[in-house]
């Protein structure tokens, strides 16, 4: 006799079952390494979906995006239009990116941020590296070059329109900042700096001698990895 349509239902969750449990098991079991990619969406995507295959979806969100980060770092909305993924999926992979980040910018809060210079690079990167517009951020340090203020200035091309040195040096002042440094991602994901990037960089160095707040660095991210300015003898 043919197989009946719940028998052949009933088969293929428990196979489903099976595969999540195999998953689990690599996942706690296994090093940083257990999962590929598509895999560690696959389990993100169980929370949303109680039963069934999410690798079809899994894969189809990395050939979409081109990446794990770049899911990660996918609108919500832009997500949802892959097929299969629903808002609650949506939401499943957006919780995991919010615990990345606020992971990474715990190690850089509680610690002075020139003697934890990777963890600043590894929170830059989280947060900046995949975003598809330019954004200029200052980081304002205190005297023990701890973070006091990490604000988000613009999104656009920098230059004196978007980041003005008075503007930078004022709010430095005004919460007591003794050092910054300044911020910015390349979409293109290439980080070598514009003669854009070098010039502000220089005119907001300059005004900041004026009044005792030095600039540390200016760090420019991109998905091909980062550059320091103060590194590259620039600054």
């Amino acid at each position: 006799m043919p197989d009946r349509p719940d028998s052949q239902s009933q088969r293929a969750a428990h196979a489903g079952s099976g595969h999540r449990a195999r998953l689990r098991a690599r996942l706690l079991n296994g090093g940083p390494e257990a999962l590929a990619d598509y895999e560690v969406l696959e389990y993100l995507l169980f929370g949303a979906l109680a039963r069934g295959d999410t690798k079809p979806q899994a894969k189809a969100l990395l050939d979409k995006f081109g990446s794990l980060a770049g899911v990660m770092n996918a609108d919500p909305a832009a997500l949802c239009e892959v097929k299969g993924v629903s808002e609650a999926s949506a939401a499943m992979i957006r919780i995991a990116s919010v615990a990345a980040r606020r992971m990474a910018r715990s190690e850089v809060s509680q610690k002075p941020v020139l003697g934890s210079w990777q963890a600043l690079i590894d929170y830059l990167a989280i947060d900046m590296a995949h975003l598809n517009v330019e954004r200029v951020r200052v980081l304002y340090l205190d005297t023990r070059n701890r973070l006091i203020l990490d604000q988000h200035v613009h999104d656009g091309t920098i230059n004196e329109a978007s980041i003005h040195p008075r503007e930078v040096v004022g709010t430095a002042i005004t919460r007591g900042a003794a050092a910054v440094i300044l911020v910015h991602n390349h979409p293109s994901g290439n980080p070598e700096p514009s003669k854009a990037d070098i010039d502000i960089t220089r005119r907001i160095a300059e005004a900041g001698r004026l009044v005792n707040v030095l600039v540390h660095d200016h760090v420019i991210v991109g998905r091909e990895g980062y550059v320091s300015l103060r590194a590259k003898g620039l600054l």
